[in-house]
């Protein structure tokens, strides 16, 4: 009965300021999985000649590993690890063979999973692309040479290259529990170009990083611009889905049905397998079979440490970077991973319906790499 009149109350509010935003973050809370479900989409179609991962018979992962929290090591049983912290999918690919692959919770290798933050990644392989083709002239350029609508003229002085490196200086609230945020706003809203097209400046661009959303969907609405008649799902389907060979399709969530725009900042949906193809890509350096999908240069800038310009050690074009194994990450919220690591040659993948009470999935992946 709570549950009813609370968002009975919201509609009212939504009516009231002609917004659906807070009925939808009442009636499905907190941001899930499976939420391809409710929102529109565009649809990424597989490859018809699908890239395929050996499989090994016997799993080479040891049995435990162990995790520090807070200065103290604890020794754990690995699946019980997985299982207990709501994993729902983990594999691990070693010399293009999976050498471990189990799913859970009715999930399994044909689940559909959102991607959340990972997504960002995805992105910016995208922008790479764009760039490499000619679509945008440079990263040095500022944003509104693309977006001239946006209505702060402080966007003058925001690069393409501070939106990829979230040096932008926008202001952007990132809590996901707060149904009047920006975070709320993009994820359930139904109109991300009037939200885009109505945010500020809050700091001097590139003079320091700050994780945002916000960035990510700017940059994505750049790369819109860029493509011009092509939207991003063509064209991630086009240069990134068909030529990896993708076993499935994909979908990426909308803010509306009606000329939607893709919500870069979050929301592709795909598979454990094909996820896990987007790592081998920049574990090769953008190379697939011979095939140069991703210019050399621009994984080798996404995946290095430069704290130059505002930039932080452990964050470059949308990429998390770990110092201490020198590998790198696609990440996204209730523990989503897309784990590389060159000097080993593993792609790592864990889907998840949370993160877990002690979901340190970078030590996970790095305890397994270590013994590989």
């Amino acid at each position: 009965m709570k549950r009813i009149t609370i968002i009975i109350t919201l509609i009212a509010i939504c009516t009231l300021f002609n917004s659906c935003k807070l009925g939808r973050f009442a009636y499905y809370n907190f941001a899930d999985i499976t939420d391809h479900k409710i929102f529109p989409s565009r649809t990424i179609t597989a490859s018809e000649t699908p890239f395929m991962y050996p499989s090994i018979t016997k799993s080479f992962i040891q049995d435990s590993i162990t995790i520090t929290d807070d200065g103290i090591k604890t020794k754990v049983t690995f699946e019980d690890y997985l299982i207990s912290n709501k994993t729902v999918a983990y594999l691990v690919v070693q010399n293009d063979t999976i050498k471990y692959e189990q799913y859970f919770n009715k999930y399994e290798e044909a689940s559909i999973v959102n991607s959340f933050s990972m997504a960002k990644s995805i992105l910016s392989m995208l922008v790479g692309i764009a760039v490499y083709e000619g679509k945008i002239k440079s990263i040095n350029e500022p944003v509104t040479n693309y977006l001239t609508e946006l209505e702060d003229p402080a966007f003058k002085d925001v690069t393409i290259e501070h939106l990829l490196n979230m040096t932008s200086g926008i202001a952007f609230n990132e809590s996901y529990v707060n149904p009047f945020g920006d975070a709320a706003t993009f994820y359930y809203g139904t109109n991300l170009r009037k939200a885009v097209n109505g945010m500020k400046i809050e700091a001097t661009p590139g003079s320091s990083f700050k994780y945002s959303s916000g960035d990510s969907q700017v940059l994505g609405m750049v790369l819109e611009a860029a493509l011009k008649e092509t939207t991003i799902s063509e064209y991630l389907e086009e240069k990134i889905w068909q030529p990896l060979g993708m076993e499935y399709d994909a979908t990426w969530s909308l803010d509306r049905e009606k000329k939607g725009v893709e919500k870069t900042f979050c929301c592709l949906n795909a598979r454990a397998r094909d996820f896990a193809k987007l790592g081998r890509l920049y574990l090769n350096k953008g190379n697939w079979n011979g095939k140069q999908i991703v210019s050399k240069d621009w994984v080798e800038k996404s995946t290095k440490i430069d704290s130059t310009g505002g930039n932080v050690a452990y964050y470059q074009h949308q990429w998390w970077l770990n110092e201490k194994d020198n590998s790198f990450e696609a990440i996204g919220i209730l523990g989503q991973h897309i784990y590389v690591n060159p000097e080993k040659n593993i792609v790592i993948v864990r889907l998840g319906e949370k993160n877990g009470e002690n979901g340190a999935w970078t030590q996970v992946a790095q305890s397994i790499a270590s013994k590989l």
